[in-house]
């Protein structure tokens, strides 16, 4: 596996990580530990997708 790989897998688990955690923030807590939930699964599209764009430049 080269660098390539290694970040396009890790930008699918993030991505795949950012899904669930905003699902339990959706589905599971429904007060004000969702807010936080959702936030720290929109921080996850976000390393993602800093992932994501280091494919190539690494």
């Amino acid at each position: 596996m080269n660098k390539n790989t290694v970040l396009g897998w890790a930008t699918l688990i993030m991505i795949i990580m950012g899904i669930l955690i905003i699902s339990l923030a959706v589905y599971r807590y429904d007060d004000v530990a969702g807010w936080g939930f959702g936030a720290v699964g929109i921080g996850f599209f976000a390393i993602a997708w800093v992932f994501n764009a280091l494919k190539g430049r690494v």
